[in-house]
């Protein structure tokens, strides 16, 4: 019985030091991050991280998996969500945006600031869990977007050589960086007119009536 409670316990173990992990590697970024500081994050002992993980590269490229895979679960929902049926197109897209970039204000926050730390540090970051991050995140969001605007381009109301391009272009122009200010993501007013301007912008250049 003791065993089985031991066995039981593991995951749970395995998950807090994920989530204690990911708590430290956003704030500190993966270079000065300690084993020490995660474990006691995690309320366990260095060695039972060990017990987990091969070392602090193993432990990064699991909380990069993990975050990683939870944010574009969620951003390929809102994809799904906003951009499957679409009524009026010019409306679906800013709808879509606001709910894209309040995920960047949601529970899943330490993610993106665990972004910035991997940006910020690059060359020190594996290889590896960099590869991993940008197969799993950026390139299957874009992918799934791609899709969803092909889509709408095959019913006609937009017109798109290169759906991977034109879903890049929709995501830089809805990106939180238009924003003049970081803190206005916290204004919902100002935030759903910058994504207005952008998804105008977007539209310009993709909307079939308008293209020569």
């Amino acid at each position: 019985m003791t065993g089985a409670r031991k066995a039981a316990g593991q995951p749970d173990k395995r998950r807090a030091i994920v989530a204690g992990a990911l708590k430290l590697f956003a704030r500190d970024g993966y270079t000065r991050a300690a084993l020490d500081a995660i474990a006691a994050e995690a309320g366990v002992s260095n060695r039972t991280i060990y017990n987990h993980f091969t070392d602090k590269a193993d432990l990064f490229q699991a909380v990069i998996q993990d975050s990683t895979e939870r944010v574009a679960s969620t951003m390929v929902d809102i994809i799904d969500r906003h951009l499957t049926k679409v009524a009026d197109l010019e409306s679906d897209l800013i709808d879509f945006g606001v709910a894209w970039l309040g995920v960047l204000t949601s529970d899943l926050a330490p993610h993106f600031a665990l972004i910035r730390q991997i940006n910020a540090e690059q060359e020190h970051v594996p290889p590896a869990a960099l590869q991993l991050w940008r197969r799993t995140g950026p390139q299957h969001t874009r992918h799934e977007l791609a899709q969803r605007l092909r889509r709408i381009a095959e019913r006609g109301d937009l017109a798109m050589d290169d759906p991977a391009r034109a879903a890049g272009h929709l995501m830089l122009l809805i990106s939180a960086d238009n924003l003049a200010d970081p803190r206005d993501l916290h204004d919902q007013r100002e935030t759903r007119a910058m994504i207005t301007a952008g998804v105008q912008a977007f539209l310009h250049g993709y909307a079939r009536q308008i293209r020569r």
